[in-house]
């Protein structure tokens, strides 16, 4: 009896000891953590900082180059780069063998409103099974918002397409700014964005981010050798898509 007390009383000090270190190392933990959220903080107002400056500096850029178009001031440079991919003997034919034109087409599909909307819906549903609806909410107005901006210019400044060369693609609206360079930048940068935020390692979120900004490249310049755009339409489309896209990097970071 005296010994199954001793054992009952020892246990019961050692619950005790083990509650206190428990509660002292949590404590500690909390201590430790504390700092690491406050860094965390500061570096997300920096971030966001940073998104609505460098956002405000492209819509400068874009009005720079908004203003030049308005006035005509653009268009003979323009037509010098448009002209400049054609066969010499023959306008109507983009620099290059027939394969090159083909290629220039795909690529330039990647930038049309209806793969842009399948991306979108994609990751939005993605984000829907996996993060929760803000997010998902969040994704779906940066891209569709900015389609919707980007229509009210077209109509705004109402520019026809170049019409001294053969239009290699198929076009239906006006061309300032360029639709498939700022839904590009758009669509592809904030998906390249959300993937760069959920990787642990700094160089795959550059990697992500460098990708996605060639790809808008890509796209843009692909416009411009097909002789649908003039240069300067796919400079504004860029500059408006970078700027939308990081307006809304920078909300991205309260989610």
């Amino acid at each position: 009896m005296v010994g199954d007390g001793s054992r009952a009383k020892t246990q019961t000090r050692r619950r005790r000891r083990a509650l206190e270190e428990f509660r002292s190392g949590g404590a500690e933990n909390r201590l430790t953590m504390a700092p690491r959220m406050r860094q965390d903080s500061i570096g997300r107002r920096t971030a966001a900082l940073i998104s609505i400056l460098a956002a405000a500096l492209l819509l400068f850029g874009f009005g720079f180059v908004a203003k030049l178009v308005a006035g005509g001031e653009s268009m003979a440079f323009d037509r010098r780069v448009v002209l400049a991919l054609r066969n010499p003997a023959n306008p109507g034919e983009p620099l290059g063998p027939p394969w090159l034109q083909e290629a220039a087409r795909d690529v330039t599909s990647l930038g049309s409103i209806v793969v842009v909307t399948i991306m979108t819906l994609a990751v939005v549903g993605y984000l829907l099974l996996s993060r929760g609806r803000a997010e998902a909410l969040w994704m779906a107005v940066a891209v569709f918002g900015g389609m919707a901006l980007n229509d009210a210019l077209k109509l705004a400044f109402a520019r026809p397409r170049p019409d001294s060369v053969f239009h290699a693609a198929r076009v239906f609206t006006a061309s300032f700014p360029s639709g498939h360079a700022s839904l590009s930048a758009i669509a592809y940068l904030t998906i390249g964005a959300l993937l760069a935020r959920s990787q642990p390692s700094v160089k795959i979120s550059v990697y992500v981010m460098a990708l996605a900004a060639f790809l808008t490249v890509l796209i843009g310049m692909s416009r411009i050798y097909l002789g649908v755009h003039y240069p300067t339409d796919v400079l504004g489309g860029w500059c408006v898509g970078a700027a939308w896209a990081l307006a809304w990097w920078a909300t991205a970071a309260r989610l």
